[in-house]
């Protein structure tokens, strides 16, 4: 019997001459690594921290108990914009950041023209802050500004709250980017009757279990990134009859559905600060491997471990690769962006590819992929959510918790499902794709861990 591993060529001579041959997927370590590996595996504190941590994941629950305005949730002040991924300043933003920070200076009547806009952002007369260190998460630019409104979620385990914008839905929207004059009317309508009325629905119905919408949307062929077509309308289907009986006019509560149900991506703003509680709840555990959060802010992306506090670790984004809308193509896109990969942070998205083999025709590729996806992300995997099953597989949990030294060792990238945004401000949606981070985000922070770990002998 003879093991072979890497090139199938010595192996394949092998099996042509009748040697028993056991194929193994081996792969070195990510170069430079082995060093701060030995001494973080070492780590006596690692295997029972990484319990701690992943117990705390997989038993956070996440409930929408209410819908307000930004200035209320998160005690925003005119001038202050939150936004996605790592920190960053007006001067190294992307196109799509820089778009989505003119629109919403423009909508909350800070600049009378765009130009005026870029003009008072170029000279810094606004403040500009992660929504990760506010407890909160945003998709794409993830430009979160006093007026706009957002769903407040709880964890009935560990008390954690966070929140969301509300979806505005694709193609030119303020998250990708775009800021006309159809994109900040629509903002207007969102604050002055979307919001207003969500609020009263969810507050008549009282607190909406979204770990159970997400678990029961898995198995109806949504994967909580990408595809939430099964989940919008769920949510949907619980707040429906509170928003006919809220007392607004017929007129509002009709554009209100009309507006939800025909946005499969709304739920996807729930989605995301669903999972951000549950790896809120795995943080600053000294000594754990666990990812927390991975953003993108357009021009880098970022991850955060339990074990490390606040730090961020970065590179630069990746552009994905996949499918475009109308003309558009790879020169039009703009690097990675957004806090959505917190849903592959937390176990589904692009980790639960296999549960919507439908996504393919969104992001590319073919059902296979999607199937061989979420099989690759258990080799970089601490667990398995018994919460979220995928069907085809047999019902198996989806792999859950991204461990730092499982994937300086594999090599294995995790999986991320993503929107594409224009590099020009103002474009708006480009297309959806498949990206992965760049590898310096977990050598960075594996060598970050090697230094925090007690010395070797």
């Amino acid at each position: 019997m003879v093991v072979a591993a890497g090139a199938d060529l010595f192996a394949g001579a092998l099996a042509a001459q009748a040697v028993p041959v056991t194929r193994v997927d081996w792969r070195p370590p990510l170069p430079g690594t082995a060093d701060d590996l030995t001494r973080v595996l070492a780590d006596p504190r690692r295997e029972e921290a990484n319990r701690i941590a992943v117990s705390r994941l997989l038993a956070a629950g996440a409930r929408l108990v209410a819908v307000r305005p930004a200035r209320e949730a998160l005690g925003l002040e005119p001038g202050r914009f939150l936004h996605a991924g790592p920190p960053i300043d007006w001067e190294h933003a992307s196109g799509p950041m820089r778009g989505a920070l003119v629109g919403a200076m423009l909508f909350e009547g800070l600049a009378a023209t765009p130009e005026e806009a870029e003009r008072r952002l170029a000279r810094g007369e606004a403040e500009l802050t992660p929504c990760h260190h506010h407890n909160a998460v945003g998709p794409m630019a993830g430009v979160v500004s006093p007026s706009m409104w957002m769903f407040e979620l709880e964890d009935p385990v560990h008390g954690g709250r966070s929140w969301c914008s509300l979806n505005e839905g694709l193609g030119k929207v303020l998250r990708y980017g775009a800021f006309g004059p159809e994109v900040i009317e629509r903002l207007h309508w969102m604050a002055a009757v979307l919001g207003p009325l969500l609020s009263t629905a969810v507050r008549a119905h009282g607190p909406v279990d979204i770990r159970a919408i997400i678990a029961q949307m898995l198995e109806m062929g949504d994967e909580g990134h990408n595809r939430n077509r099964a989940g919008t309308l769920m949510l949907l289907r619980e707040l429906l009859a509170e928003l006919i009986e809220c007392g607004a006019p017929a007129g509002a509560v009709a554009q209100v559905v009309r507006f939800v149900s025909g946005n499969d991506h709304f739920f996807l703003n729930l989605v995301m600060p669903a999972c951000k509680l549950a790896l809120d709840a795995a943080r600053g555990v000294p000594g754990s491997t666990l990812v927390v959060a991975m953003a993108r802010n357009g021009t880098e992306f970022g991850i955060q471990v339990s074990g490390t506090g606040d730090r961020w670790f970065t590179g630069p984004a990746q552009v994905p690769e996949g499918m475009y809308l109308g003309s558009y193509g790879p020169g039009d896109a703009n690097p990675d962006i957004g806090d959505s990969a917190i849903t592959e942070t937390a176990g589904i998205g692009g980790f639960a590819m296999a549960a919507a083999p439908a996504i393919v025709r969104f992001v590319g590729g073919e059902v296979r992929d999607a199937l061989d996806a979420t099989r690759r992300m258990y080799e970089i995997t601490l667990a398995e959510n018994p919460a979220y099953q995928v069907p085809v597989l047999d019902f198996r949990a989806t792999p859950t918790g991204i461990d730092v030294t499982k994937v300086v060792r594999t090599g294995v990238l995790p999986q991320i499902n993503t929107g594409i945004a224009g590099r020009v401000a103002g474009t708006g949606q480009v297309g959806a794709g498949l990206v992965t981070p760049p590898a310096q985000c977990f050598t960075s922070a594996l060598g970050a861990l090697a230094r925090d770990a007690p010395p070797l002998g």
